[in-house]
């Protein structure tokens, strides 16, 4: 790798809304589940909508706040639940699971994201750190990155400043040469800064910072393509610009 610029040493990446869009595949995702019960679990179909089941996962993490962590363990907590209270042998929950699962990690990522980890892996480090359960193996992306860290593996998840900080040392740079890119001003940006990271609001839909008073991002950019403009992977750009 050749160093480009003398800051940052490393950029840290959100995965889910900044580097695909997740909605669209989890509203996928969740009907291929949903057909899949009424075919291996006809019961729980019968007895459940997708919206009550979706109901019965908030009410279930917000008694077991520590599922907050590892959004694929609630869904699977929350499958058992609805297989038991009808059933339906939760031995198929795993199965369920894997249908899931396959769905979900079929997303598709914006235009701009192999060419810019591409170039950025020329210059910097490069890693991810998330709350969500993306697998960048079965995605595709796993060999841009030289680390990742999800909650779910660390044990606290953003905007504790300990999951950035992980991330850091998972690269071997300090916060202060790290910039962390991410869509949720509280969790990503804030969370970020308050580690010690500089942090950049990727802001792909144009949304107003309705949170201005407390959260000011290093910098906002719409598209991946802005954010190494306001690089300067040619160096010229420094810690104190």
């Amino acid at each position: 790798m050749t160093r480009c610029t003398p800051w940052p040493k490393a950029v840290l990446f959100d995965l889910d809304d900044t580097l695909w869009p997740i909605a669209p595949v989890i509203l996928e995702a969740e009907k291929l589940l949903y057909a899949w019960l009424g075919r291996h679990a006809p019961r729980v179909a019968e007895r459940f909508t997708i919206d009550s089941l979706r109901q019965a996962r908030l009410e279930l993490l917000a008694a077991r706040p520590e599922f907050g962590i590892d959004l694929g363990a609630l869904r699977h907590a929350g499958l058992v639940a609805a297989f038991e209270q009808v059933g339906e042998d939760a031995d198929k929950v795993a199965l369920a699971m894997a249908e899931f699962f396959t769905a979900r990690n079929a997303v598709t990522p914006y235009d701009d994201v192999v060419p810019s980890l591409q170039r950025l892996r020329q210059c910097v480090l490069v890693g991810s750190v998330t709350n969500g359960v993306a697998d960048l193996q079965t995605i595709g992306l796993a060999h841009h990155f030289q680390a990742s860290v999800a909650a779910r593996e660390f044990g606290r998840a953003k905007p504790d400043p300990g999951i950035f900080l992980a991330g850091c040392a998972a690269l071997g740079v300090e916060p202060a040469d790290t910039l962390y890119v991410g869509d949720d001003l509280l969790l990503d940006v804030q969370g970020a800064q308050r580690a010690g990271l500089r942090a950049a609001w990727m802001n792909r839909t144009g949304k107003v910072n309705q949170l201005a008073h407390e959260v000011a991002p290093d910098v906002e950019v719409a598209s991946l393509d802005a954010l190494l403009d306001w690089l300067d992977l040619d160096g010229k750009h420094t810690q104190q610009d």
